[in-house]
């Protein structure tokens, strides 16, 4: 089973909305992120950290925290 999670990032003056889906098993490690997900969120993080708003944005919603 599958749900919904809003993630936030971090960076600076900036702030990202990302939503990813957890993975509800009956395991010791539950909830899961797939790496999909994972990648997605790296890919954000480092958009946010070198600046690059466009890219950022294809996969979150920002905020610019002032």
């Amino acid at each position: 089973m599958t749900r919904p999670s809003v993630h936030l990032i971090h960076e600076g003056d900036l702030a990202a909305e990302v939503l990813v889906q957890l993975e509800d098993s009956a395991g010791e490690w539950s909830p899961a992120i797939s790496l999909q997900d994972m990648r997605k969120l790296d890919r954000v993080r480092l958009a946010l950290r070198t600046g690059d708003i466009a890219t950022a944005s294809k996969d979150a919603r920002l905020f610019r925290l002032i």
